[in-house]
């Protein structure tokens, strides 16, 4: 059974909710070329992004052909462990570069840093009355830092051997996507999430990116691009979407 809601419309995108063997999902009608169909986190909410000429019976059947695969994957959301809120207290586990530290908070007089100790913790240095939101803040900084440094190197090596460039990259906090690449403006941004991941997975982001600079979309020639320069792209495609669920 599936029933359609009343159509929400903004500038830029039509937005509906269509029911479909019970999932509630979000259909998002945008100026794009090809359908995307997302789970995101944390619960396993659906999501479909479509091209605005495609008529809605076109939108049911994509979604209908897809239900075992989101059946599988809005059950894996159900079923795994949820990180609890982050206090910023010692003895908390934090993933940094894809190893695991344990923080160990150091009361401080002086402008609050973060260092990595011995490989095993987070050393923490900070004033004794800092508020949670101070804390969250300069950790993110951190992580903002540590991460670019990384990507600096990153970015310059693959520009070159791919033969590509971009005129800037950022990074910001997203909830559903590694990395995004305006091709026309030629600007990358790179999910600060990456800072807990390993260092291989973050060049695989940042190469996948700049391949969206040699073929825009997500076809045969974009595959080619992906195993000439790193053929081992799927496996790091495929641990990091234990945490972020999308097909295109």
């Amino acid at each position: 059974m599936f029933k359609f809601f009343k159509k929400k419309r903004d500038k830029t995108v039509i937005k509906s909710e269509i029911i479909i063997s019970g999932f509630n999902i979000t259909v998002l009608k945008k100026d794009i070329k090809n359908l995307h169909l997302n789970v995101l986190p944390p619960d396993g909410k659906v999501r479909v992004s479509a091209p605005k000429r495609m008529d809605d019976r076109s939108v049911r059947v994509f979604i209908i052909s897809k239900l075992p695969w989101i059946e599988k994957h809005v059950k894996r959301f159900k079923v795994r462990p949820r990180e609890t809120p982050r206090e910023y207290i010692s003895g908390e586990s934090h993933y940094f570069k894809g190893e695991k530290y344990l923080l160990n908070v150091i009361e401080y007089c002086g402008k609050p840093y973060i260092t990595i100790n011995n490989k095993k913790y987070i050393d923490f240095y900070v004033k004794k009355d800092a508020h949670l939101e101070e804390k969250k803040k300069v950790f993110l900084l951190w992580q903002r830092e540590e991460l670019a440094k990384e990507l600096s190197g990153i970015f310059n090596k693959w520009q070159e051997i791919m033969g590509v460039s971009v005129e800037e990259w950022r990074i910001k906090r997203m909830k559903t996507k590694w990395g995004t690449c305006n091709t026309s403006a030629k600007r990358i941004w790179i999910n600060l999430e990456l800072a807990k991941k390993p260092v291989y997975c973050i060049e695989y982001i940042v190469i996948h990116e700049l391949a969206h600079l040699i073929e825009r979309n997500h076809n045969k020639k974009f595959t080619a691009v992906m195993d000439k320069f790193i053929p081992q792209w799927r496996s790091y495609k495929k641990e990091l979407n234990s945490s972020f669920l999308n097909i295109a």
